[in-house]
């Protein structure tokens, strides 16, 4: 990326991008053309929510690593104020640096969880703080942070899932130092035992850290608006009782009123009851999220990283989820599942195409594409759930993928790029309906099963239940009928990228010598890798050819489909495994499954990839720069308009943040 910019810097000048790109990012730009179809009210409920979102920024950054806050103080302390010469390499590599650490909220890849290793040495980051005038941080900070910053070695990793203590080989900071995995998890089992109704558990740990005591017992630190966490908190609380004030109806007013008194008290049973009432919202054109969220963030997979985002009702586009919605119960009673599994009753089950207005937290700047919640299981089986795909998202992901060369690459059969080409972005855009809409809402635990059972390896298991459900029915006749898919056979087209995917490209977000960590990835790979299996042995035992083959041709590695009828079977054979193991808890099946399909990387094929990614010179991360609103006043200092941009750049986005909500 190239930077241009006048002499003294400071964190008003206007950055101008020859390419919005660096180390293994491309950033996009989404627009949001639904915001000028509302009134000024909605504009005005749309910015306070907005706000909100922002506002909860540090607080990621603060749990996602202690030094994180303190280290992105000094880097824009050099940036804006440095004298150090802004013309050579080691310029060049702190940008790159700086944007990774922006965009990862933290010095942890936002993927990988693997630690940044800076381009320049830590001479140079001396004499850049040396050139600092008035420097915000002080000498022994600085030494503290900057041992940080240039040792490998130290808290390499965020968020560790192989190693004999997960926490302390984990730098994210929901535990304090020295608190062991086997604490930590003894003291959530005390809890749990100890609760008043096992039935209906609230998300224990959800919203706090785990100390010690002087006393040496563990005990919580709570997030709110008194305790931790609480400036943020605050601002988050101001903006969503102005919010109110413009809400579309009363749903929206109480929803806002359980959510501001959950931050002020930090009640877990107050937090349920607010997932309730925001499930049953469904009139107003604007949604949001607010709040601690995922657990992918913690290694044992308890506590929530914090995320906020508004969206904008698409009413075209919602149509289909609409039709899926409505036919949930059929695709309940026709899952290939035990029926000991399934539910007797989908309940409100939910669903909207909408676009994204803001994005903030733990979905900046790399945002998911759908959103199903809330995460709470028992709420889930009594009261449904709510699902949200992105389509403006979508939409920028599929324009920047134009041309890029990619699918000729990687899809070397012109039928089978043919029909990528026709159905693949609305094929797509399908399978994540069903994953959100109907794949996390669908099956039930059977009774007395810990939510939590499958540890470490439940949310690989619950991504891995949800695309083997979407991956199940988008092949169904039923979608054709619905009028869903434009022909009978376009789920093709998505059967061969995701195990494309699954098989071979996710690969290049992988580090040489690495395994596969994330979450979704190891979802991804254990669903493909088995179905290749599968593949392999059936074709053996019956003498003919494998319905999916990883071929080489040309010295390159090929997938071939040749039977997507049979290759459906084995989804389905999967995902009844799958749902088995998360409704009975079986710690022990689901670490084989996970362990034997969605961790290792074959070191040859691994190689590969890459190699072919750079020849294509394709960035393998993807995120978005927000737009900005503001409001317009009239002479008498009355609010008349709310406006929006999209010419802010990265850099001055990244600034303004940090100076702004912080």
């Amino acid at each position: 990326m190239q930077l241009t910019h006048k002499k003294p810097l400071t964190d008003m000048d206007i950055f101008e991008y020859e390419d919005i790109r660096f180390a293994d990012i491309q950033l996009l730009r989404y627009r949001v053309p639904a915001f000028d179809t509302l009134s000024l009210k909605q504009k005005l409920y749309v910015y306070h929510l907005a706000e909100a979102a922002l506002w909860g920024r540090d607080i990621l950054w603060d749990q996602n690593c202690k030094y994180n806050l303190g280290i992105r103080r000094l880097l824009e302390d050099i940036l804006l104020h440095s004298s150090v010469a802004r013309d050579d390499e080691d310029w060049t590599a702190f940008m790159t640096y700086l944007r990774q650490v922006w965009f990862a909220n933290g010095i942890h890849h936002h993927y990988s969880t693997d630690k940044f290793v800076p381009g320049f040495s830590a001479a140079w980051l001396r004499g850049a703080y040396s050139g600092i005038p008035s420097p915000v941080i002080g000498e022994d900070e600085f030494c503290m942070l900057s041992s940080v910053i240039m040792d490998p070695d130290l808290m390499s990793k965020r968020v560790c899932q192989d190693a004999d203590d997960l926490l302390m080989a984990s730098a994210c900071n929901y535990y304090a130092d020295g608190i062991t995995q086997a604490e930590a998890e003894q003291f959530y089992r005390a809890m749990k035992a100890a609760a008043p109704d096992a039935d209906r558990p609230v998300m224990y740990g959800m919203n706090s850290r785990l100390e010690r005591a002087e006393d040496g017992t563990l005990r919580e630190n709570t997030y709110g608006t008194g305790g931790l966490y609480a400036h943020h908190l605050q601002q988050i609380s101001l903006h969503l009782h102005r919010a109110q004030e413009y809400a579309e109806n009363d749903k929206q007013r109480d929803i806002i009123r359980l959510l501001t008194e959950f931050y002020r008290t930090g009640s877990l049973d107050t937090f349920d009851r607010y997932t309730i009432e925001w499930i049953s919202e469904t009139e107003g054109m604007v949604d949001f999220v607010n709040g601690f969220t995922e657990v992918y963030g913690d290694p044992l997979g308890l506590k929530a990283s914090w995320e906020g985002y508004v969206n904008i009702l698409d009413r075209e586009a919602t149509h289909r989820t609409r039709v899926l919605s409505e036919n949930a119960q059929w695709f309940e009673d026709h899952s290939p599942v035990d029926s000991r599994f399934k539910k007797t009753e989908c309940k409100g089950v939910t669903a909207r195409v909408v676009q994204a207005a803001i994005l903030g937290g733990d979905l900046y700047p790399s945002s998911a594409i759908g959103i199903n919640l809330p995460n709470s299981n028992w709420i889930r089986s009594v009261y449904g759930s709510k699902s949200v795909t992105i389509g403006n998202l979508t939409e920028a992901y599929d324009q920047a993928a134009k041309g890029n060369g990619f699918r000729e690459e990687f899809i070397p059969d012109e039928a089978t790029r043919d029909m990528v080409n026709r159905y693949a972005h609305v094929l797509d855009d399908l399978h994540t309906d069903l994953h959100e809409c109907l794949g996390h809402g669908s099956g039930q635990l059977l009774p007395g099963v810990d939510a939590d059972a499958l540890g470490v390896h439940g949310s690989t298991i619950e991504e891995a239940r949800a695309d083997l459900f979407a991956l199940y029915y988008i092949a169904d006749a039923k979608m054709y009928d619905l009028g869903l898919t434009p022909t009978a056979d376009a789920w093709h087209s998505n059967y061969y990228t995701y195990m494309l995917n699954g098989l071979l490209t996710q690969l290049v977000r992988i580090q040489p010598g690495c395994r596969i960590e994330e979450a979704h990835m190891r979802n991804r790979a254990l669903i493909a890798r088995w179905c290749l299996e599968q593949s392999a042995y059936w074709a053996k035992a019956f003498g003919m050819e494998p319905a999916m083959e990883l071929m080489r041709v040309g010295g390159k590695s090929r997938l071939v489909i040749r039977d997507y009828a049979t290759l459906r079977q084995y989804i389905g054979q999967l995902l009844a495994e799958i749902q088995r193991v998360k409704s009975e808890g079986d710690t022990v099946a689901a670490a084989k499954l996970v362990e034997r399909y969605g961790v290792d990387v074959d070191g040859a094929l691994h190689e590969e990839v890459l190699a072919r990614y750079r020849a294509l010179d394709l960035a393998p991360y993807k995120g978005f720069i927000n737009p900005r609103y503001t409001p317009v006043k009239d002479t008498d200092g009355n609010v008349v308009d709310v406006t929006i941009s999209y010419d802010e750049t990265y850099d001055e986005q990244m600034l303004r943040y940090g100076r702004d909500y912080s």
